[in-house]
């Protein structure tokens, strides 16, 4: 029963093309709506422009100790030109739910949804939340919102599982996620005296290239541990610059990342690479232009998630999957959001990572049942 229930919650879901640059709006409605009707207490945290919103709905005791299931909103674009069917329609075959999001991590989201009623049923003596986010595919901006509100408002969970799609293993870390872009002003003249000018995109391309040397240190450096690669990443993906190929460029951007396995990589990659800019690339530029320069913006800084020893998401997820072990991923999540603010946190979800920002993403139905019997399995830690 709850099976088919999850499957039309999925299929309404799909239905809100909860794009990251478009709103959530109706979507977190919808989910207010349903977790309302089980007698929840709502709260709906919206974004500054109030085209968006978090939703972090209870039910139970008003008490500490609760256990957080959490997902994003928000999806990647969809070009339905390379899908087979309306990827915000689902579609059924062979087992198989198609559509933007049925990973990632709507399947998660509806799941919880279709155990609401049941968990609202219950005699709970330990508090259930649920907590759906938006913009996590741009940033974990909502995450990083709801993480400082649960804080003020001293709501003080112990147990998160993020169900972002891992086939129900269990995630016990993963590495960070740095993003920033990098603008830098030259000056503007006629290419055919280089010297007079400063070239915005030369001074980019010699930035990137100290990255690159960086990340090759760090490469060289790395920590025994088991991620795979098993060092901090650093990598260009966008580089926007020049005019026209005979004007001196007097603007360039750049869009980097990293994604490191350990803190002192992150502190190593600032400093090295600002020491850069500092000592060599500002003064040659400012010694043509005064007004020249470089400034790095920063997309979003997410924790990694750290395993540790004694994780009690772990132990219950463990108990309810029957996995015996845990693996770490270098993709990333919002999970290391609520390991800072002291939350056990693992991440465990139906689908395949492998599925995600796909045409014709999909989820089957035995990894949908297969994260029901997890969550109807919590039943008994939600009342004991």
């Amino acid at each position: 029963m709850e099976l088919a229930a999850t499957r039309d919650i999925l299929a309404d879901l799909i239905g809100y093309p909860t794009v990251s640059f478009d709103g959530n709006l109706a979507l977190i409605a919808y989910a207010a709506g349903r977790l309302s009707d089980c007698g929840a207490r709502i709260s709906i945290m919206p974004d500054e422009t109030g085209q968006k919103a978090n939703l972090f709905a209870s039910l139970g005791p008003e008490i500490d100790g609760g256990i957080v299931l959490s997902g994003h909103t928000d999806v990647v674009p969809a070009e339905e030109s390379e899908w087979q069917s309306n990827p915000f329609e689902l579609r059924e075959a062979d087992d198989l739910l198609f559509g933007r999001g049925t990973c990632d991590m709507k399947g998660f989201i509806a799941a919880t949804l279709a155990m609401a009623p049941h968990y609202a049923a219950l005699d709970l003596k330990r508090p259930v939340h649920f907590a759906f986010t938006f913009d996590e595919e741009v940033g974990c901006f909502g995450a990083q919102q709801l993480v400082a509100e649960l804080q003020r408002q001293e709501i003080r969970p112990s147990v998160a599982i993020i169900g972002e799609p891992t086939e129900m293993r269990i995630i016990e870390g993963h590495k960070g996620c740095y993003e920033y872009t990098t603008e830098f002003t030259g000056f503007e003249g006629h290419a055919s005296t280089p010297d007079l000018g400063v070239n915005a995109i030369e001074y980019a391309v010699r930035y990137v290239s100290r990255l690159l040397e960086i990340g090759a240190d760090l490469k060289q450096n790395a920590p025994v541990n088991r991620f795979t690669p098993p060092w901090t990443t650093i990598q260009t993906g966008c580089f926007h610059g020049g005019s026209a190929r005979n004007v001196i460029a007097g603007h360039c951007a750049i869009d980097w990342e990293m994604r490191p396995v350990r803190r002192a990589d992150v502190d190593y990659v600032k400093r090295t690479i600002r020491a850069y800019c500092e000592e060599i690339l500002l003064p040659a530029m400012q010694a043509v232009s005064p007004d020249a320069g470089i400034v790095t913006h920063v997309v979003g800084e997410i924790e990694g998630l750290e395993p540790t020893d004694d994780n009690e998401a772990r132990a219950i997820v463990s108990a309810l999957t029957g996995a015996t072990d845990a693996d770490v991923v270098s993709f990333g999540t919002e999970a290391g959001l609520f390991q800072q603010i002291g939350i056990s946190t693992v991440v465990c979800g139906p689908g395949s990572i492998a599925q995600a920002h796909k045409p014709d993403e999909f989820v089957s139905l035995p990894q949908l049942q297969a994260c029901l019997d997890m969550l109807s399995g919590l039943q008994d830690r939600l009342t004991a």
